[in-house]
This record gives structure tokens, sequence and C-alpha cells, in this order.
């Protein structure tokens, strides 16, 4: 795939994209206070079916190498908790007691960023799946990558001879800029449209030896397992909220934004998606829809779970849209 093949630190063949249990969803989660953005998060997570299986089956923590803190040992034990508990809802405590250890930045109290709990939440997972020096190659191997990652491949191409320059760089999830778009598919096409660099992104071309105008084309190389996009809401000028609906489908062919478009439909489907409500972005409060393991959705805002359908699923404003394989 023009890419080298790095160590493996965890094998993608044990990965099982169908939930291997299937049940009634789990507990909701107590707010203490400005925790929607975590609560939503580790909803999301919670039934992300790859990810449940991997942490229900204690692979983790029978070989856990860490000293102290470790969001996957965290992650697990959370997980087994909601999945299993009898009560109605939960207090997530272990992931506000090291809430510090998560993303450095996050304030106990402080009404925070949901993608930015994402991000961070998502690294802490990796990092507890590294040990000795790795290149980096193999460190995109673990759980965490083989799960959220892929691969875009930028191409740039000069204008003058037509040569072409490959990179290619690893992703957990994709941000996209929704400001002029009406739909999801719209906002991709978009993206995979090739653009003339502008003049202070100057290439200098190896083949003309010199400096020349050219187009870059950016796709998706390899496709993760579970591509998670984030909806950009906060005008990144002026910082106001953009609270237009954009269309996004339950099942979503990725084959029309791959590097190779030939081929079979690559379909992904909509399992939890988060939204923001309110006015601006500092403030209001985050929510989200998942789909259990027992194939329904549910609506989940704090401590109530209550189910719902998918056309209300489809209806809303999204600021995170999770799609599995």
């Amino acid at each position: 795939e023009g890419m080298a093949l790095p160590q493996r630190i965890f094998p993608p063949e044990k990965i099982s994209m169908d939930w291997q249990q299937r049940q009634r969803p789990g507990a909701g989660l107590f707010n203490l206070g400005n925790t929607c953005y975590i609560n939503v998060i580790l909803q999301c997570l919670t039934y992300t079916p790859p990810l449940a299986n991997y942490l229900l089956s204690y692979q983790h923590s029978q070989s856990c190498q860490q000293q102290g803190f470790c969001m996957m040992c965290t992650m697990e034990s959370h997980v087994r908790k909601v999945l299993s508990s009898s009560a109605t809802a939960i207090l997530p405590g272990a992931v506000l007691r090291d809430l510090k250890f998560i993303g450095e930045e996050f304030e106990y109290g402080r009404q925070e960023n949901a993608y930015e709990f994402l991000r961070c939440t998502l690294d802490a997972m990796h990092r507890a799946c590294l040990s000795c020096h790795l290149d980096v190659s193999s460190e995109e191997t673990t759980i965490v990558h083989q799960i959220f990652g892929g691969f875009m491949k930028s191409r740039v191409t000069c204008l003058s001879c037509q040569a072409v320059v490959d990179s290619y760089k690893a992703f957990l999830d994709v941000s996209l800029d929704i400001k002029a778009a009406s739909s999801l598919t719209t906002v991709l096409e978009d993206c995979v449209t090739p653009k003339q660099l502008d003049q202070t992104e100057c290439f200098r071309c190896s083949k003309c030896k010199k400096k020349a105008a050219a187009s870059k084309k950016v796709t998706v190389h390899r496709a993760p397992r579970v591509l998670t996009l984030c909806l950009e809401r906060a005008d990144q000028w002026t910082g106001t909220k953009i609270s237009k609906f954009v269309e996004y489908p339950e099942y979503l062919d990725l084959r029309p934004y791959m590097s190779d478009t030939a081929g079979e439909p690559l379909l992904c489907s909509l399992y939890a998606i988060v939204v923001h409500s309110g006015d601006t972005c500092l403030e209001g409060h985050f929510l989200c829809y998942a789909k259990a393991s027992n194939g329904l959705w549910y609506k989940m805002d704090d401590e109530s779970v209550d189910n719902c359908d998918i056309h209300t699923v489809l209806g809303q404003q999204a600021y995170l849209l999770f799609y599995a394989r």
C-alpha cells in the first residue's frame, strides 16, 4: 500500500466488530456539576462494540504493566460496571478522580469540550498499551489504533510537470468544517476534491527543480474500523456556535472518499452521536444517543437512559458522529 509494515502490538484479527453478548442498555451516569462532557464520551465508548468486547474480555488488565494510573484498566472497570449494574445510574468515580492524568487542561467542575475529552481519553488509552521504545509505525498498532485509527494520503501534484509526491498520516478522528455544508456527504466530497496550493504554501518540485504551482488531494488511504467524525460547531474566526442542521446518514459508504475508489462499497453504520445544546460553545449541555447491544437506540442524558428511534437520532444537530464498519 506504499507504507512499511510495522511490528504489531495488537493483532487486528483478534478484533471482533459484533457484540459478543447482547443485553439491554446499561446504567446512566450521574452529573457532578458540568461533567456531561465526560459522560457522553464514556457512554459512546461503552457502546463501541470492538472496544467493549476487548474490555469485557479482561485481556488488558490480566497483562497490564502500568505502574499507577492506567486509562485502559479504568475503562475496563467502568464499562463492566455500566453494563452489569442493576442501578439506573452510577458515578464514573475513577475517571473523575484521575481527570488530570487524562488531560492536564481539564478542570474539575468546569464545562469542557467533549471532543477534546474524547481525544485525550483515546490518547491515554493508547499510551497505556505502549511499553518499551518502539518506532512510530509500531506504536500505531495498539488496540486503540486498530479500532479507531486510519491513514490519510496526501498527494501533491506539480501543475508544471505533473510529478506527484505522496505522504501518509495516521488519524484517530476527522474534524470537518461544516460552515458551507448542508450534509455530511457534501463535506466529505469537498474534502477529497483537489485544491490548488496558495502562494504561501509554495511547493518546490524535485523534478522541475524549482518552485511551482501545485494541487493537493487528501483521501482516506486506509479506513478505520470505527470512524469518528467531528462536525466543527465553533466558527474558527468568531468562535460563535454554528447551530445549523447538517444531514448525516445511518449508513455511510466510504468508498468515494478512499485513495482507491474502485471496488466494493465500504459501508459503515452509525452507532452513536454526541449533541451539544446551548447558544454558545462555551456553555450549554452535552447528551448522546447510542445503539445498545440489543440493536435498539437510546437517548443518554446523564443519569437518564430512554429508548428512542432512528428518526430521532438522525434529526439532531450532531457534534460527534461514530460509525462502525
